[in-house]
């Protein structure tokens, strides 16, 4: 699918508004583009908005919805491949950037704390705004994402803000996507 990709709402659909983080319904028969999909979400332009529409309602886009493992499978010796983890964040992208947020730098640790029964992955994240109103959509996406991987029992994200993210901790790649270089 390329980019700026014009469709029309199948039914009525839950969206979060961009920045501010506001769930509303657009009704069946809104036209929208569809200027991002990444991640399993999309962002879109609709009625002089842009508003992100979750995997699990990519039919009311003409899509394939996307389901992802809800996890907590206990499995071999019960560790946790620190490499999926981050893996999985780099699935989970600003709605407004189209560059996944390790990238952009807004990952500051992911730690793996052992339990009695399975694990709890403890990340620290920031956001490239303090009053962006996605802050807890990002959050939950991080959450869902990371409970998707096996042997992982309990996710805890904080949204931190010190140090305060610039653009100097985005990655190399990320600043050549992002024309910073």
């Amino acid at each position: 699918m390329g980019a700026n990709e014009l469709t029309t709402l199948t039914r009525d659909c839950e969206v979060v508004l961009i920045p501010a983080g506001e769930m509303t319904t657009l009704p069946a028969g809104t036209q929208v583009v569809i200027t991002q999909s990444l991640g399993g979400s999309y962002t879109v332009y609709a009625g002089g908005a842009l508003v992100r529409i979750d995997g699990k309602d990519a039919d009311a886009l003409g899509k394939e919805t996307v389901e992802v493992s809800h996890g907590q499978e206990l499995t071999g010796d019960g560790t946790v491949d620190e490499a999926r983890l981050w893996e999985q964040m780099r699935t989970c992208y600003d709605p407004e950037i189209p560059i996944n947020i390790v990238e952009l730098g807004l990952i500051y640790s992911c730690k793996v704390v052992p339990r009695d029964q399975g694990n709890r992955v403890e990340v620290e994240m920031t956001l490239t705004a303090p009053g962006c109103g996605m802050g807890e959509i990002l959050k939950q996406d991080v959450e869902h994402k990371l409970r998707s991987v096996p042997n992982v029992t309990e996710v805890h994200v904080e949204m931190v803000f010190d140090p305060p993210w610039d653009t100097s901790k985005m990655s190399e790649a990320a600043k050549l996507q992002a024309g910073l270089l």
